[in-house]
């Protein structure tokens, strides 16, 4: 026989173990404002662009077309494999004097291309913002000058560089995101837990536990009396008495 929830009974779940999930959820904030701020190293990044355009022969004779803009962007998906590979990076490093791998670097690097764009954009990535401006520059610059011997072209021009700006921000972490990823994480899982506990609770509360553990019908119930409560009845007894006698003196006075 499958067991079903209702909306009310998970409603009274969370109420009965808010204070559970409340602890979770700061629990897990606090957690994340620790990591954001004081572990994770802040992450700068800087962007160089160049374009690619048609060749300088191309140029003077005048015969440049749509397909050759065709191709033009169809061999940017080529550029940026070129540029993430160890003929591009390898002097990049020697250039900045890094002491990164090859792989190192690459993953510094991010090459992206608007679609049916010309302009190609390289954006590099270090805990150092000065250091992201040289990578991303370095690298277009060698870039620029190797694609002649590697391709046998010559159609990249430097279209912006990348400059260092007068107070950087970080780009990661992003310490309000991962306090709200960390309230939501810690609510499911004080709620889960909330749950958990509920089902490992096996005593006895109500008299649908008693019919559901023992198979038996419930005869009765003896409610629980606090002493409270019979010094509250006796007092509105007594207060109750009192009104009565006060009215039958009230009644005894009219009759005389």
């Amino acid at each position: 026989m499958e067991e079903t929830i209702s909306l009310k009974e998970i409603a009274e779940v969370i109420k009965k173990r808010l204070l559970l999930i409340l602890t979770f959820m700061l629990g897990a904030a606090f957690i994340a404002a620790i990591v954001s701020y004081l572990v994770l190293t802040p992450q700068y990044e800087n962007s160089s662009q160049f374009i690619v355009n048609q060749t300088q022969q191309e140029e003077n004779a005048g015969q440049f077309t749509q397909s050759d803009l065709r191709t033009n962007v169809e061999i940017i998906n080529t550029y940026n494999v070129i540029i993430s590979s160890p003929a591009i990076l390898d002097p990049v490093i020697d250039e900045l004097g890094l002491n990164l791998t090859t792989n190192q670097l690459a993953d510094k690097i991010n090459v992206s291309s608007e679609e049916d764009s010309q302009v190609v954009t390289v954006t590099a990535t270090d805990e150092d913002p000065v250091q992201a401006v040289n990578i991303a520059n370095t690298t277009v610059e060698i870039f620029q000058e190797e694609i002649p011997s590697i391709m046998n072209v010559d159609n990249v021009a430097i279209l912006t560089q990348a400059e260092l700006a007068e107070n950087p921000s970080p780009v990661a972490p992003n310490p309000v995101l991962n306090i709200a990823i960390g309230v939501v994480l810690g609510a499911m899982l004080g709620v889960g837990m909330a749950f958990l506990l509920e089902y490992l609770d096996n005593t006895i509360k109500t008299e649908q536990d008693i019919a559901k553990q023992l198979d038996v019908p419930v005869l009765g119930v003896i409610s629980h009396v606090d002493e409270s409560d019979i010094r509250g009845q006796q007092q509105a007894n007594l207060g109750s008495a009192e009104t009565t006698g006060r009215r039958g003196l009230n009644g005894a006075k009219k009759t005389v």
